[in-house]
């Protein structure tokens, strides 16, 4: 029996940040897959970042993760979405070669000391008992796979995707799996109930694709790249990369027609599938009949790499059968002659509700068991990397005895997100957005290497190449800033100047010119950005202050709810169910009042010595 520090269950987003996380930590890693040539395959749409989501790749990266890395090689149109609102918000997103993205992501895993990948299927989990702070419960001890092999391990991830117990739909056509032409997972959905630990069901879905050659471009919208591209790696200042050109259509009055006319046969329509889709990436059969009232909805056509034949037709997922799939895209404007490659389908599959688990991505049933990805009920590839990357760091710290990494809600979307999994069990797919984060000022795509490289390079994620750059960077803006407080721009320093509203990066980048400052332009973007926004930030850092106290009253393990005095039932189970480790953390929880949280802190400060100079909730 083969014996590893980690071994990581599934090569999708998750599974690969997870992997490349824990072998960089210099831990003994395996990663198993059920296909070695399948590790990082766009299920979806080819595309990485967004609203948000941008947000988090930038974190990962900085972090010292692959995704941004992967994008960077691969991508072939680069957008900053939301340029004309305020920074915080700006996200990049770019379309990727659907090929080239999952080769580039083997490519970079195989250059990692200490990783083995595993082609095969987890059947089975070993574990022990064991008594710890969260009471009885088991411990793992490794893995089971197909074939009767046995990998023994101290932690295991188990990133699975849409794979267990998974179950396609077109039309009334059932078929078993996660992903077209691949298999889906049984005994891992067994092994974790045998364990009691609580499944539901979720359900997502994914739209046709069509050939490129059969579409009229002349009657759509062009849709194209940045003429300059910012890429997603701190470790990358360009992208030489040849755009490609998206395209914009759009449904009518004919194409709802077709749906209305056709909803007994859809899945979600007639009973065949009773569980809960993402709310915020619906199907268009969704969009048609909760938005009775519009008379249109975009279609982005989105080439899925340079040499592909296929267009992903983004905003017409459907589960509807393949015949009436076809009915319904040839009525869009473009598509009157459109030949479907691939029909859209739905899939359903497990996954393990949230108050199972802590905010290390751990399963409070069993020690060394880490649960990331849709496996939490989030989806996308980006928030399922964010998990991956956690939870394979805390799969290294829980082996070597060492500190968790739990990110803030002040300190990342990453933060923002396991914590809203974590207070706010999901119901439904989980997707990240700009308005999730309380702290989006300070929260930016282009500061993430400035708030996460550090902690990245202390825990052995960050390399010496990415450190030393991160600190070439940060020696440029610490003397453009000092430079900005130091001169004058008439009667006031330039850092003042730049906060008037009229002036415009244009006239800050004059300046710099003429003050001889070479730079990059994520170095001088920086500091533009931080001397606009400085009475924001200094605001937005006051609360960020207020919740820090918040998160460092820790509450003890074990503390008995039931037994103080004052707490609603409902606070009650509620507690009892998520077992926060901080005030903070408890005051999120829904359902929770302040006089919640009030109740519960005299209690801890009366029976627990809890003081932390907290004064207020």
């Amino acid at each position: 029996m083969k014996s590893y520090d980690v071994v990581i269950v599934g090569g999708g987003h998750a599974g690969a940040e997870a992997a490349w996380a824990a072998a960089r930590m210099g831990a003994s890693t395996a990663l198993v897959t059920m296909r070695a040539d399948a590790i990082g395959r766009m299920s979806c749409n080819p595309a990485i970042g967004g609203l948000g989501k941008g947000h988090m790749v930038r974190e990962i990266d900085a972090l010292g993760g692959l995704m941004g890395l992967a994008t960077d090689a691969t991508g072939i149109q680069f957008r900053m979405l939301n340029r004309r609102k305020g920074p915080a918000v700006w996200a990049p997103r770019a379309q990727a070669d659907r090929n080239a993205y999952p080769a580039e992501v083997q490519r970079l895993l195989g250059s990692a000391a200490n990783l083995e990948i595993i082609e095969g299927m987890v059947e089975g989990l070993a574990t022990e008992a064991v008594v710890d702070e969260l009471g009885e419960r088991r411990r793992i001890r490794g893995v089971g796979l197909d074939g009767g092999r046995e990998l023994k391990a101290g932690a295991v991830v188990i990133t699975t995707g849409t794979f267990m117990r998974a179950l396609m739909h077109c039309g009334r056509s059932q078929t078993s799996g996660g992903r077209v032409g691949e298999a889906t997972s049984t005994g891992i959905s067994a092994a974790l109930e045998s364990l009691g630990i609580q499944l539901g069901r979720l359900k997502t879905g994914t739209p046709p694709r069509i050939h490129r050659d059969s579409i009229d471009y002349g009657v759509m919208e062009e849709q194209p790249g940045d003429e300059s591209p910012t890429p997603f790696s701190f470790l990358n200042e360009t992208i030489g990369r040849r755009q490609v050109v998206c395209w914009i259509t759009y449904t009518n009055e004919r194409t709802h027609a077709v749906i209305r006319d056709h909803l007994h046969e859809a899945p979600m329509y007639n009973g065949q599938i009773r569980t809960r889709g993402p709310r915020y990436c619906p199907s268009i059969e969704d969009k048609v009949v909760r938005f009775a009232d519009k008379p249109r909805h975009q279609v982005f056509l989105e080439p899925e790499g340079y040499d592909n034949e296929r267009i992903y037709c983004n905003g017409i997922s459907t589960s509807l059968p393949a015949e009436v799939q076809g009915e319904l895209v040839r009525t869009i404007p473009g598509l009157e002659r459109a030949e479907i490659v691939q029909p859209g389908y739905a899939v359903e599959y497990d996954f393990v509700p949230t108050h199972q688990t802590t905010t290390t991505l751990e399963c409070k049933q069993v020690a060394g068991l880490f649960l990331a990805g849709q496996i939490n009920g989030t989806s996308g590839y980006e928030e399922a990397a964010g998990q991956g990357l956690a939870a394979g760091i805390n799969a290294v710290q829980y082996v070597r005895g060492g500190e968790a990494f739990v990110l803030g809600r002040e300190q990342a979307y990453i933060g923002v997100m396991i914590d809203d999994l974590i207070t706010r069990p999901p119901d439904e797919p989980y997707r990240m957005f700009t308005s999730r984060a309380e702290y989006r000022l300070h929260l930016r795509s282009d500061n993430a290497d400035q708030r996460l490289t550090a902690i990245g390079r202390r825990l052995g994620v960050v390399d010496d190449a990415r450190w030393d750059r991160f600190q070439e960077k940060m020696s440029v803006v610490e003397e453009i800033r000092r430079t900005a407080g130091r001169e004058r721009h008439g009667d006031r320093s330039v850092a003042e100047w730049i906060r008037r509203s009229d002036v415009s990066v244009e006239d800050y980048q004059s300046w710099m010119i003429g003050q001889g400052i070479e730079a990059s332009r994520a170095a001088s973007d920086q500091v533009f950005i931080d001397c606009k926004y400085a009475g924001y930030l200094e605001r937005q850092s006051r609360h960020i202050e207020k919740l820090r106290r918040m998160e460092s009253a820790k509450i003890p393990a074990g503390v008995d709810y039931e037994r103080v005095p004052g707490l609603r039932n409902e606070a009650r189970q509620r507690f009892g169910m998520i077992l926060p480790r901080t005030l903070g953390q408890a005051s999120r929880i829904s359902g929770i009042s302040p006089s919640d949280v009030t109740v519960l802190w005299v209690y801890l400060s009366k029976y627990h010595k809890l003081r932390q100079g907290i004064t207020s909730t």
